[in-house]
Parts: structure tokens; C-alpha cells; sequence
């Protein structure tokens, strides 16, 4: 299995992603749509997840496809990015058919970046605003690190950033993760191997190769109120809303090797997978299983690169990893 060529998750037919922040605030939000609307679960395996409409991504809901997605920074007010994404779509007519009515579909999680530096004094919430202009932005080609949901994302040693990363399986299929890194955590244990190194394709972080062992002591954390890592993995395989799902709770594997500690009590820690279906899946049992694995793989490797790519600004709190 090889990147795409972009190495992005919008090497993945159709999407497309748009990322909007604010510097003085240190914070941002991040859009993930497609052409059509896509098919969608979501796994939550943190403690302490904030979310918008993730109840109707469960198999049984009526509700079989979704819009748009949203990652913010902004904690409980980070939510507020999904309203500017639905009026937007709506004046753009895409959304839920319900008689004369369109109604957007837009799940949104959200990371808490509340205390990282920036000044978060507002007479009137922002992340509206953040949310129209990530996805007046969206485009198959983004930057990585500082910016959208991981602009103001932290580690415990080391600034978080937006990351993506993407595979093509030898059955042709394309799976690419997206990742906003804000761990309680870190993806390192000495700043200079990353967790992940196992996984790294073509020096993508680095190369410095894997950790040379595990550790035995208690991990670094910073604190308890500063977490979440939001992710979305994508392929163009065909999956129903329960094989999406079973992809985003396999996909948590790849946040497992790449965050030291994660899925803790105080990490919002919540994978999105979505099915553009624009390739059909032969022998499903067989093929969503090395589906999983790659989404696995892909977040681990993008969680690495949004670290690795992070830039200094004023006012941080923590170093760069390429800083440090």
C-alpha cells in the first residue's frame, strides 16, 4: 500500500476539505464535504466528547446520509461552526429533503483549546463565522499543521496541528484519514521519534524511525482540561452506515499508536468514517477488514504529520516539534 497522490484524505474521490482560523484567538474550525452526501458513522471512545447530530450516524437511524462534517477548536462553542456550515448548504439547497424543505445534515465535534495562549474575549461567538468561511475555502489541496481545528491544538511537550494522511489498497480502493491532534497525551517520548514511526511512508514525518522502546514510567500529560483528538477517516469503497462504523471503531487503533496516553477519561477522543461510494467493495468481509487497517494506519501516520507540521506563533504555550 502506497500514499495517494497527494497524500491528503481528499485523495479520496470527490472530497474536499476547507480550514478557517483565527490567530489572535488561536483557534479554528475545519469542513470535510463531497459532491454528494456521503455515508457516515462515528465511534467515541474518549470521556469527555462534545458533538453535534453523531446520534443519527448509528445504524438504526433513519437518516442514511450526511452533508457535511465539522472539527473545531472552541469547546462547546466550537458547535457553532455546524450552524454557519447548514446555512450555508442550505442557501446551496443540499441537505435532508423534507417537503418543501432542505435540511442539512452536518455532525460536528468539537476539541477545547479554551486556555492554549490566545485571547478568548468575544461579545459575539465566532466559530459561526469560522465555520462559512471553511467551507466558502474547501479544496482537494490544504496545508497541514497550525491551521483550521488543530490551530490551536496542544500536546503535553509539544504544539498539536491538522493532519491527513492517505493509502491506496491493493484491491484499488483509496482510504485517507483527516485529524485535528489535541491530546491530553503525546505523539512523542523524547521529541525526536514519533510513536507513529512504524507506520511512516517516505520520511513523511521526519524518518527518524520508530520509538527505540516502551516506555516504563508514567507518560507526560498536560492538563486535564485541554483535550481531544477528532478524526476523520474516508474511503470510496461502498460500506453501509454499519460497516462505516465498524471502519471508525478499527480506526481507533491508529490513535492508539500514535497518542501516549489516549481514549482517556479527559480526551474527547472521536473518529468520523465516511463511504463516498463511488467504487463497489467485492468479498466485504474479506476487503472491509483491510479497509480498517488502513484507516488505522493512515490516522497514525496523520496524527505524526499535523505535529510535524505545526508553526510557531505568539503566545504559545508549548514549542513546535520542529522547534524543540
Amino acid at each position: 500500500m502506497q500514499p495517494g497522490p497527494l497524500n491528503l484524505i481528499t485523495d479520496v474521490d470527490s472530497l474536499i476539505v476547507g480550514n478557517a482560523q483565527d490567530e489572535a484567538i488561536k483557534t479554528g474550525s475545519t469542513v470535510l464535504l463531497a459532491n454528494e452526501p456521503f455515508v457516515c458513522g462515528v465511534s467515541i471512545m474518549g470521556g469527555a466528547p462534545g458533538t453535534r447530530e453523531t446520534e443519527l450516524l448509528a445504524p438504526d437511524k433513519t437518516v442514511q446520509k450526511v452533508d457535511a462534517l465539522v472539527l473545531s477548536g472552541g469547546s462547546a462553542f466550537g458547535l457553532d461552526a455546524a450552524s454557519g456550515v447548514v446555512d450555508e448548504l442550505r442557501k446551496m439547497k443540499r441537505g435532508f429533503a423534507i417537503g418543501k424543505q432542505t435540511v442539512p445534515i452536518v455532525p460536528a465535534a468539537i476539541l477545547f483549546d479554551l486556555l492554549n495562549g490566545g485571547k478568548k474575549v468575544w461579545n459575539e461567538n465566532p466559530y459561526r463565522a469560522l465555520g462559512v468561511k471553511a467551507l466558502q475555502r474547501a479544496s482537494k489541496h490544504f496545508p497541514l499543521g497550525s491551521l483550521g481545528a488543530g490551530t490551536g491544538a496542544t500536546l503535553a511537550s509539544h504544539k498539536g496541528g491538522l493532519g491527513s494522511a492517505s493509502l491506496r489498497l491493493p484491491s484499488g480502493h483509496m482510504v485517507g484519514a483527516l485529524v485535528a491532534v489535541n491530546a491530553l497525551g503525546d505523539a512523542s517520548p523524547d521529541g525526536s521519534h514519533f510513536w507513529a514511526g512504524p507506520w511512516e511512508i517516505n520520511n513523511e514525518f521526519g524518518g527518524q524511525g520508530g520509538v527505540h522502546s516502551s516506555q516504563t514510567h508514567t507518560p507526560a500529560t498536560k492538563l486535564a482540561t485541554l483535550n481531544t483528538t477528532l478524526a476523520i477517516v474516508a474511503t470510496d469503497a461502498t460500506l453501509s452506515k454499519a460497516q462505516c462504523t465498524r471502519m471508525a471503531t478499527t480506526a481507533h487503533d491508529g490513535m492508539a499508536r500514535a497518542l501516549v496516553p489516549s481514549h482517556t477519561p479527559m480526551d474527547g477522543d472521536l473518529i468520523f468514517a465516511i463511504s463516498t461510494e463511488t467504487k463497489p467493495l467485492q468479498d466485504s468481509v474479506q476487503n472491509t477488514l483491510w479497509l480498517g487497517h488502513a484507516a488505522a494506519t493512515c490516522l497514525a501516520r496523520a496524527i505524526a504529520r499535523g505535529v510535524y507540521h505545526a508553526t510557531p506563533t505568539k503566545g504559545d504555550i508549548v514549542p513546535c516539534f520542529q522547534a524543540s
